[in-house]
């Protein structure tokens, strides 16, 4: 006997009219919320490892650390919070080139607005949001905020021109690249086959 066969079944009543196109838009609504959720997860993490980086690479040039210190960070934010995976030393160095190579967040603290007091904190620049609309650095960080982390670290790894790498940055947000894909048109160049196709 399947233990299908031994739920009790429940009569189905009648679907009133227009109970269809109202379960249609619930799930819609659902999907959509479950959508920005995870897009506000990732903005919020992507925004957090910038300060990260930037505050390490601060501290390092205000007080003449080297690279030393990373490990030591590495195991304490690690013995502080066990359950994230992502200080190890390797990941410290990735957060703070990545704070390096996109410069102060225009986009980036956008998530940070949604916090208390605006999310204003003393690392925040207050020159970045005076970029124009059109301004490369500002169109990167745009597109940065909308990748997960581990896409960041294989474009910051695999591809060192910034108009190639948003160009990258561009299509796997378009097309919903996984890191794999991402890697895979790196590695193959995808970038100057386009157009070509007929």
């Amino acid at each position: 006997m399947s233990k299908r066969s031994q739920k009790p079944v429940k009569a189905v009543a009648s679907v009133p009219t227009g109970y269809g196109p109202l379960l249609a838009e619930l799930k819609s609504r659902v999907r959509a919320a479950q959508v920005r959720a995870a897009l506000s997860v990732n903005a919020h993490l992507v925004w957090l490892y910038w300060q990260v980086g930037h505050r390490i690479a601060q501290q390092q040039a205000k007080e003449g650390w080297g690279a030393g210190v990373i490990p030591r960070l590495a195991a304490d934010l690690h013995a502080e919070f066990p359950e994230m995976k992502g200080f190890s030393e390797r990941n410290l160095n990735y957060m703070i080139r990545f704070a390096r190579e996109y410069g102060a967040p225009a986009i980036l603290q956008q998530p940070a607005a949604l916090l208390p007091n605006g999310g204003a904190t003393p690392i925040v620049p207050q020159a970045a949001p005076q970029l124009s609309e059109d301004d490369p650095s500002r169109i990167l960080q745009q597109l940065a905020a909308k990748l997960p982390w581990f896409h960041h670290v294989i474009l910051m790894e695999k591809v060192k021109d910034r108009s190639t790498r948003r160009w990258y940055m561009q299509h796997a947000i378009e097309h919903g690249w996984s890191r794999a894909v991402l890697a895979v048109q790196i590695e193959t160049q995808a970038h100057r086959r386009t157009g070509r196709a007929v």
